[in-house]
């Protein structure tokens, strides 16, 4: 998209003017007055900025045989104690600071690497003043290949090279396709695996976790790393004396990282595990760190490079950033943007959300209510940062004049709720992009997933439609919440709870909860209907709006859809174009999607927008561009369907009255001013209103391709009953029950027979 200089300098002047403090969780609301942006916008990574290191070694192109070994040598430090193969006690660990921080948090240093570093003869390196390392290859992100991975040898296809990659997840069955870790065919000293970076590279350290496994215990307790500049011929990384042994891990799960003690420029980089755990096998997953240098003649590199126009703050914020940049936002499009909380988090946090719209703060009649939420998980970071570019990207097109964002934001009302769970968010922040493991920051303070924390209305329903001895038909919609639920003592997250009454009181029409960790659009319902099934396509009565809300953000994602794509994890979604039933995946009672459906107006998707959870910030420019235009389709889509007014012969708003379909056994209802929106594919529809008190009223209505909504409005009339008490009430007198007058004269009758 065409870049607009105008706003891009009001952008930046807004931001330098603003003065930088200090970094912290629990800061003063956004409304408070010091509340500032705590860095000026960059798009300059800090891995590129000039450093003081100890000068790169780069292996020498062998002259013969045994050359690699001749070469000449860096300086190097002691040897530290040899490991063995009894598990070592997990070494402290600290975050592995992204680029862009100005806070000094380097990633762990394990003890040989530490050792090595404070020696008189290594480098000299500060424990609170480590270089700033070199970004993640992307191994975790998929930009590494399965052809740049090799090994020596494998036990199957499933536990190849191909899967060590660092947190890949195992299938259910751990089969021979889809296994959690590459494991070597032989446990001995000559095993290893390598990765071709395709390019010379700086390497500056390793990151390793074991075996991704339910039921076997596999991980390397300590390894060697070597470098190679045509995969022949190699050099190990030494200690001075001996080849240099690095501390593995100590369990299966989370991440350690070991820097090398001297950056090597090189082309390949191989670990060859020394010990493993003494019950399991050679087992790893693995992140390389590195720099890759310039290389202006290699056009595989230039082919696949990535570059934004958009100068948006790409970088990880903390709660108290993401509140400064909130303001900042916000004082760019005052007249467009709002910034409220829906509630706090269990440790006290508020969930902000901003409004974006023409007339922010107020229901306007007619206009639909949109949604985005992200950070359910708090370690699924990518959909944060994803909603925090989108509101700066709102507000600069808006003030460039771009006539898409325009009408956008000129006929829709706009929410997004970038952290729903801050509490969680923080730890995975303080656990860093690579050493936070799979699941550090997932659940709430109090343990809870609040994915699907919501209550099980799908039960409710079905039961309902199962019994044979009803005495009504079952509504199927607007279903009401348990009582249970709603009791203090039940297992409730406070940020639940907060999400459920913010779609109480705001009539949403569609939403879309951005989640990690795959690369998939995932539509309800979430569970299955059948016992004891945990995979089962089931569909709600609108399966083929969901289909197509759905393919609107994959098919418009730049790698959704890709049949050359390969599998985050276990399971390939292109046969369905990148979207899945959620039950036919996996089945999760009370999830947010089946809640808001089957109790709100509201259409709710689950999308998951990336591999990898928590991505390192260099990569967040290019994951921006993948999402934008979907993020934008998506929100279009409101506007899809029927909309209109429901109105009393004078001309007043009729609240909670019923929006049927035929052959659609799913209804809506209209908002407190009568206004609706029906989401419908293209096509012929006879749409009923009823309301209590009201004759209803039968229409066709036709929805054409076009973007936009058919206007589709209703006059309901009271019915004979509805005025005769209307009338009575008016003069003070109450209508006659029939039934009762009947029992009446009856009663008076036997008496006066007596």
């Amino acid at each position: 998209m065409a870049r607009r200089g105008a706003a891009a300098l009001a952008l930046a002047l807004a931001l330098l003017a603003v003065t930088p403090a200090g970094v912290g969780a629990q800061g003063a609301a956004v409304e408070d007055p010091d509340d500032d942006v705590q860095e000026t916008w960059s798009l300059e990574p800090s891995y590129a900025r000039p450093e003081s290191e100890p000068e790169p070694f780069s292996p020498p192109l062998p002259a013969g045989p045994g050359a690699g070994e001749r070469g000449p040598r860096p300086p190097q430090p002691r040897p530290p104690k040899k490991a063995t193969t009894k598990p070592k006690k997990a070494p402290k660990r600290e975050k592995l600071a992204p680029p862009g921080k100005n806070i000094n948090r380097k990633g762990v240093r394990t003890k040989s690497s530490e050792k090595a570093a404070s020696d008189d003869h290594g480098i000299p390196l500060a424990r609170d003043a480590v270089r700033e390392g070199c970004p993640p290859l992307g191994l975790e992100t998929l930009k590494i290949t399965d052809f740049q991975l090799h090994a020596s040898t494998s036990k199957r296809y499933g536990l190849g090279a191909h899967r060590g990659r660092l947190n890949i997840q195992a299938g259910i069955n751990e089969n021979d396709f889809y296994d959690g870790a590459w494991c070597a065919g032989r446990n001995d000293l000559h095993q290893w695996i390598e990765v071709d970076a395709r390019r010379l590279t700086k390497f500056t350290g390793v990151i390793t976790q074991g075996r991704n496994s339910l039921w076997l215990s596999d991980w390397v307790t300590s390894y060697k790393v070597m470098v190679s500049n045509d995969s022949h011929t190699w050099v190990t990384v030494k200690n001075g004396s001996g080849d240099m042994i690095f501390e593995g891990n100590s369990e299966k799960e989370i991440p350690v990282l070991n820097e090398l003690p001297v950056p090597m420029v090189a082309r390949y980089i191989r670990i060859n595990p020394q010990s493993w755990f003494d019950n399991g096998s050679i087992c790893m997953r693995m992140e390389i760190l590195g720099c890759p240098l310039p290389d202006p003649n290699n056009y595989y590199h230039r082919r696949n490079e990535m570059t934004t126009t958009d100068d948006l703050d790409f970088k990880h914020h903390n709660y108290k950033e993401m509140r400064q940049l909130m303001k900042v936002v916000n004082e760019m499009c005052p007249n467009i943007t709002r910034i409220y909380n829906i509630g706090k988090s269990h440790q006290g946090l508020k969930l902000y959300a901003v409004e974006i719209s023409d007339h922010p703060g107020e229901h306007e009649v007619g206009e639909p209510e949109f949604h985005y939420i992200a950070g359910a998980h708090g370690n699924e970071v990518l959909g944060r940062e994803l909603m925090l570019l989108l509101m700066q990207f709102l507000c600069q097109e808006y003030l460039a004049g771009n006539l898409r964002i325009v009408r956008l934001v000129e006929e829709t009302r706009i929410h997004i709720l970038p952290s729903l769970n801050p509490d969680g968010y923080e730890k995975a922040y303080e656990g860093g992009s690579e050493l936070g493991g799979w699941s550090l920051g997932r659940w709430t303070h109090d343990g809870i997933d609040i994915n699907n924390n919501f209550p099980d209305l799908n039960t409710l329903l079905w039961e309902a439609e199962d019994r044979q001895n009803i005495p009504r038909k079952v509504p199927n919609h607007y279903i009401a919440i348990p009582e249970w639920f709603l009791s203090e003592n039940a297992t409730v997250a406070v940020e639940t709870r907060a999400v459920i009454a913010w779609m109480e009181k705001i009539p949403f029409v569609l939403g879309g909860n951005l989640q990690g960790g795959e690369l998939v659009v995932a539509y309800p319902y979430d569970m299955v209907r059948s016992l004891w099934k945990t995979q089962e396509h089931t569909p709600t009565p609108d399966d083929h709006v969901f289909r197509w809300l759905a393919y609107s953000y994959a098919s418009t994602h730049r790698l959704m859809t890709d049949a050359r794509r390969r599998v985050c994890h276990t399971e390939d979604f292109q046969k369905e174009d990148g979207t899945v039933n959620g039950a036919s995946w996996h089945t999760v009672a009370g999830s947010l999607n089946d809640f808001s459906y089957l109790h709100t107006n509201c259409f709710e998707l689950s999308i998951y927008v990336g591999c990898d959870k928590y991505p390192h910030e260099s990569e967040l420019p290019e994951e921006w561009e993948n999402n934008r235009e979907s993020l934008i389709v998506f929100m279009e889509q409101v506007h899809r369907g029927i909309k209109g007014l429901v109105r009393d012969v004078h001309g007043k708003g009729i609240p909670n009255a019923v929006i049927s379909v035929e052959g659609v056994n799913h209804d809506i209802r209209t908002a407190s001013d009568g206004d609706y929106w029906r989401l419908l594919n293209p096509g012929e529809y006879v749409v009923t209103a009823k309301a209590e008190g009201f004759t209803s009223s039968t229409k066709n209505c036709m929805v054409g391709y076009d973007m936009g909504a058919t206007q589709c409005d209703f006059t309901l009339s009271k019915t004979n009953l509805a005025r005769i008490r209307e009338i009575m009430e008016k003069f003070g007198k109450q209508p006659v029950s029939l039934p009762a007058r009947r029992l009446k004269l009856r009663g008076r009758k036997r008496r006066q027979r007596g």
